[in-house]
């Protein structure tokens, strides 16, 4: 492994007054980007099945490619990407990206589409995995929770205010605007980079053991997006998903796998990643199984439910900066000055969770009849918790990271996130059906705060066994666990 990969430079390196927080900006820029992709081609799938003759399951296959290569290939980018330069693998994914979104906007056919966007999937999993790597990279460790916040802010609001931004385009430009959207941000965030990263040399192409490690996991993560596909039609897709064991367990065992387990030993990185699995979940049940409701048996119209759910979003981005702003916050008065320690990103990441969860609660006693304006404010609260809980959080899984690893801990941290998104809706839909319409909407509420209450204790540091260490160790140890 090369020492000039994303891994090999410490932010305990930068001097004060030396932070990039342009480089920031960018990582938050393409993570909006990133994720306003995996939703604003879903409002122009009938338009795509108009425009190049084909049936609207066909067309589906311009969302579910995406979506595939990026889960597929996550983990395998991210164990590659530890011994690449960062600038140069920044650039190459950008680049990559931007120019998949072109020809996807020009596909004369749908085969045409699909491959372009298999192609910019393994792009954008390069990206979701380069993200906080930048972030992490671009300031020093006493400012990494507020660094963390931005990409972790405006990645969800891109997922959220996707199919709004969808809608406008299709109404005025057509399909193939959805694509062309996003080359702007790749243009901007290209000649940042470029001005103001230094040189690190070239990228280093796979090897054989990482394409197999990528063919192994694409197979395992294949056959979990069918089964999670097919699970609103019965319990049948449990068994499916027992097939993608044989192939994920042979990876994990696998030398492509060994560093991934790992590192995803280090003490406190499980648990943060099965929050984020669980915050996600919760967050997309709820998106989903809301907007439903109230277009569907409220009769509110689309322009109203739309206006309610975006509640959520302004509370998150109203809260996101704040939460890196306490996580760095410096625990007593004037104490900045005096190299106080900060208030910790653990901290604020529980009481991020903690109100979404008591938001996702609240929406429980409503009952059948829905007001938008009942409903909004306590999307908003929920929307604030997940606010105050993305950057903390994603500061504390990339902290705890081990130096070499980084890229690949980015990694599994975003996949955790996207199981997320992908579990979240389809178990609502699961619980609806099978409880039917009334019970079916409360059912599903309960489900994803559940599972916005799971990330709770998940968080929460735990409990410590008493130790012979002298006072002074351990409390050193407890504010670096923080």
């Amino acid at each position: 492994m090369t020492n000039d990969g994303p891994g090999a430079e410490r932010t305990g390196h930068i001097p004060r007054g030396a932070d990039r927080w342009p480089l920031v900006a960018v990582a938050g820029v393409l993570a909006f980007v990133a994720m306003l992709d995996m939703n604003i081609v879903n409002v122009a799938l009938a338009d795509i099945a108009e425009g190049l003759q084909v049936s609207t399951a066909t067309a589906q296959w311009a969302v579910l490619s995406y979506q595939l290569a990026v889960v597929a290939l996550l983990l395998p980018v991210g164990s590659w990407l530890d011994g690449v330069a960062l600038r140069s693998a920044v650039l190459a994914a950008t680049c990559g990206f931007g120019l998949c979104s072109a020809l996807a906007a020009a596909a004369p056919w749908m085969t045409w589409l699909i491959a372009a966007r298999l192609l910019q999937g393994a792009f954008g999993a390069a990206l979701f995995v380069l993200m906080p790597v930048l972030a992490l990279r671009s300031v020093r460790p006493e400012l990494r929770g507020r660094a963390m916040s931005v990409p972790a802010t405006l990645g969800p609001l891109g997922a959220v205010i996707g199919p709004a931004v969808g809608g406008i385009l299709l109404d005025h430009l057509g399909w193939r605007s959805v694509f062309l959207v996003k080359i702007p941000f790749c243009l901007l965030a290209l000649a940042v980079v470029w001005r103001a990263t230094p040189r690190d040399g070239l990228l280093r192409a796979p090897d054989r053991r990482s394409v197999a490690d990528a063919l192994l996991v694409a197979a395992g993560a294949a056959i979990v997006l069918l089964a999670l596909t097919l699970a609103p039609d019965g319990p049948a897709w449990l068994l499916l998903a027992l097939a993608a064991v044989p192939p994920l367990w042979w990876w994990l065992r696998g030398p492509g796998g060994r560093p991934v387990a790992g590192a995803l030993r280090t003490p406190g990185l499980f648990r943060a990643h099965g929050a984020v699995l669980t915050l996600a979940a919760g967050f997309a049940a709820m998106h989903y199984v809301v907007a439903l409701h109230l277009q569907r048996d409220n009769g509110v119209s689309a322009t109203t439910a739309g206006l309610t759910v975006l509640a959520f979003p302004l509370g998150m981005a109203v809260a996101g900066p704040l939460g890196g702003r306490l996580a760095d916050l410096p625990r007593a008065l004037g104490s900045a000055q005096a190299g106080g320690t900060p208030i910790g990103a653990r901290p604020v990441a529980v009481t991020g969770a903690a109100l979404t969860a008591v938001g996702l609660l609240l929406l429980l006693p409503l009952g059948d009849g829905w007001a938008p304006l009942d409903v909004a404010w306590r999307l908003a609260l929920a929307g604030v918790g997940l606010g105050l809980n993305g950057g903390p959080t994603q500061a504390l899984v990339m902290g705890a990271a081990p130096p070499d690893r980084i890229a690949t801990v980015g990694a599994t941290v975003q996949l955790a996130r996207s199981l997320g998104f992908t579990l979240g809706p389809a178990l609502a839909t699961a619980a609806w059906g099978l409880t039917g319409t009334h019970e079916g909407v409360r059912a599903a509420l309960a489900l994803a705060a559940i599972a916005a209450c799971l990330s709770v204790p998940l968080l929460a540091p735990p409990r410590r066994r008493p130790a012979s260490l002298p006072e002074k160790t351990t409390d050193a140890a407890s504010s670096a666990h923080d």
